[in-house]
C-alpha cells in the first residue's frame, strides 16, 4: 500500500473515501459543517438519525452522491479532547483503513486530528497494521486476497494549505519510519502465529541469521544445548530437556557505525510451546502456547526495525529458545537447578518457566555483555493478565528513571504500559527450605513475586521487566491489532533506541 501526502482542500479531494474526525459534538466540527453544507445537510440527518455523538472509534459513513468529487465520506469520532492520548490515532486510521478495505475502495483521503505531537507516523501505522492478516495456512482464495486500497493519502493541512518543504520532508519521514516500524510489527505477529510445529528454536534461531545477513551493522551468535551447558545455565537446559526439540539460545548484536552512547541488552522469552511441563495446563490453557515466545519474537523483530533505521546505541538482543514439554526426561517438581550464576532454586511449579530461562539470559547477558542497561520482555504471569487487562503490559523496575524514559518512550509509540511496585517485602514468598529460592511465591501478588525472582540475576545494571501476558495476543480484534499475536513492544523498543 503506498502512502501519500495531499495538497488541496479535502472537499476537492478525488478519492474513494474522504475521511476525518470530531473531538466530541460533530455540530462544532468546522470540516463537518463544510462537507454537510456541500452534502446539503445530509451529513447532519445521518448523524441525528444514527445518534453519532464523536464518541471514541464511533463511525458513520455516506455516500455523496456525486455532490463532492469524492464517493463516500467516513466520520470517525475521537472522544472529548482532554481525553486524547496517542493510541487513539492508530485506532482511527485503522478503523478509516478497515471499512475502506470492506466496501472495496481503492484510495482514500484522511484528514488528520488537529492535535500536537507526532501523530502522523502513528496514523500511517494504524493503515499498515490494519491490514495485516495471517493467511499463510488457508487454502481459500478469498481470505488470500489482498486488501483493495492501494493509496492511503493524509491531507498535509485540514484548510488545503501547501506544505512547506521541511514540512514535506517530515512527512515523508514519518511515512518511511511507518513502513519499516509496521513492517517489524507484522513479522513479529507472523513468528507468533506461526504453529509451534514451525516456529521452533531452530526455526526463531533461522530467523535472526536471516535478520543480521540484511543488516551490516548486526551480527548473531546461536549458541547450542552444548554451549549453553559450559556456560553451565542449568535453569534454561533443564526446562528445554523434556523436548526433542534442540535449544537455541540467540545473541545478536547490533554495533552502530560511530562510538556507542551506552551498550543496551533486550533479553526476550522464547517458549515456542509451554505445556506446563508436569505441572500441566489444561488443554484450554494450552491451545494458544505456541504464543509464549512473544518476547523473543518482539526483540528480534526490533533489531530488524533498528538495522534499517540505526541506533546511536550497542543493543544486544538475547532469547533462550525452548519448548516446556513432559516427558521421561522432563525437569519435576522438587528438583533443585542450579543457575549461571550458582544460585540454587527449588521447582515447585514447572509451569513457572519462563523466569527459569530469564535468570540464566540475565546472567549471561550481565556477566558476558556488560551492558549498561538491561531489559527482558516475557508472556510471564497470568497474574499481571489478571491486574492488568489483556491491552496493558506491566512494568516493572526499582529504577524511576529508567522506567520514566520507557514509559515515555511507550506513550510516544502509542502502547499501553503501567508500572507495577517492585515490593521486596513479597520476596519472602521465595524462600525454600532445600534451595537458594523456589520459583514460585504466593498466588497473590504473582507478576511481582515472579519480577522479583529475575531481579535476583541482574546485579547491579539498571534494569527494567515488561510483562506482555495481557497485550502479546488477543482473542479479539481491534481495529488496528488482529486476532492472536499482536507484535506488542516491537514499537516502543524502536522508539527508545532509535528517536
Amino acid at each position: 500500500m503506498e502512502l501519500q501526502q495531499i495538497v488541496g482542500q479535502p472537499l476537492t479531494a478525488r478519492v474513494d473515501v474522504l475521511a476525518f474526525t470530531t473531538f466530541g459534538d460533530p455540530d462544532k466540527d468546522s470540516l463537518f459543517k463544510a462537507v454537510d453544507a456541500a452534502l446539503g445537510g445530509l451529513l447532519k440527518d445521518c448523524a441525528a438519525g444514527e445518534g453519532f455523538k464523536g464518541t471514541p472509534l464511533q463511525m458513520m459513513a455516506v455516500h455523496t452522491g456525486g455532490k463532492l468529487p469524492a464517493k463516500r465520506v467516513v466520520v470517525v469520532g475521537m472522544g472529548a479532547k482532554s481525553d486524547f492520548s496517542a493510541p487513539n490515532v492508530r485506532d482511527v486510521s485503522a478503523t478509516v483503513s478497515n471499512f475502506a478495505n470492506r466496501v472495496g475502495a481503492t484510495s482514500v483521503g484522511f484528514v488528520l486530528p488537529p492535535v500536537k505531537g507526532e501523530l502522523l507516523q502513528l496514523a500511517a501505522e494504524g493503515v499498515l497494521l490494519s491490514v495485516y492478516r495471517f493467511t499463510r495456512y488457508l487454502s481459500s482464495e478469498d481470505a488470500k486476497k489482498p486488501p483493495s486500497v492501494t493509496s492511503f493519502g493524509f491531507f498535509a493541512d485540514a484548510k488545503g494549505s501547501k506544505p512547506t518543504a521541511a514540512q514535506a520532508r517530515e512527512m515523508a519521514a514519518s511515512f518511511e519510519r511507518a513502513q519499516v516500524i509496521a513492517k517489524a510489527v507484522n513479522r513479529a505477529r507472523d513468528l507468533v502465529n506461526e504453529p509451534a510445529a514451525a516456529m521452533t528454536p531452530t526455526a526463531l534461531a533461522a530467523e535472526a541469521e536471516a535478520i543480521a545477513k540484511r543488516h551490516k551493522s548486526i551480527t548473531v551468535n546461536v549458541l547450542n544445548a552444548k554451549k549453553c551447558q559450559e556456560l553451565k545455565m542449568g535453569m534454561f537446559l533443564a526446562v528445554a530437556q523434556g523436548s526433542d526439540q534442540e535449544p537455541r539460545f540467540i545473541h545478536m548484536v547490533y554495533k552502530p557505525a560511530k562510538k556507542a552512547k551506552k551498550k543496551v541488552a533486550l533479553i526476550g522469552k522464547g517458549i515456542t510451546f509451554d505445556s506446563g511441563g508436569y505441572s500441566l495446563k489444561p488443554s484450554t490453557a494450552m491451545e494458544d502456547m505456541k504464543i509464549d515466545m512473544s518476547g523473543a519474537a518482539a526483540v528480534i523483530s526490533a533489531m530488524d526495525a533498528i538495522g534499517s533505521l540505526g541506533s546511536d546505541c550497542e543493543i544486544h538482543a538475547i532469547t533462550p529458545c525452548c519448548e516446556n514439554l513432559v516427558s521421561g526426561r522432563a525437569y519435576k517438581l522438587g528438583d533443585v537447578l542450579t543457575s549461571m550464576d550458582g544460585t540454587t532454586v527449588e521447582i515447585n511449579n514447572t509451569d513457572a518457566e519462563g523466569r527459569l530461562i530469564l535468570g540464566d539470559a540475565l546472567t549471561y547477558a550481565r556477566t558476558k555483555v556488560e551492558p549498561d542497561e538491561m531489559f527482558d520482555f516475557a508472556t510471564l504471569t497470568g497474574a499481571c493478565l489478571v491486574a492488568l487487562g489483556a491491552y496493558t503490559a506491566g512494568v516493572f523496575s526499582d529504577d524511576d528513571q529508567l522506567s520514566r524514559r520507557w514509559l515515555q518512550a511507550a506513550e510516544s509509540a502509542g502502547e499501553d504500559m503501567w508500572r507495577l511496585p517492585l515490593n521486596p517485602r513479597l520476596r519472602e514468598s521465595l524462600k525454600s527450605q532445600v534451595a537458594d529460592m523456589r520459583n514460585t511465591g504466593d498466588r497473590n501478588g504473582g507478576a511481582i513475586t515472579a519480577a522479583l525472582f529475575l531481579k535476583t540475576f541482574v546485579g547491579d545494571v539498571p534494569w527494567l521487566h515488561v510483562d506482555l501476558a495481557g497485550p502479546a495476543s488477543l482473542s479479539s480484534a481491534r481495529p488496528s491489532q488482529p486476532k492472536g499475536g499482536t507484535g506488542f513492544a516491537v514499537a516502543t523498543l524502536v522508539e527508545y533506541l532509535t528517536r
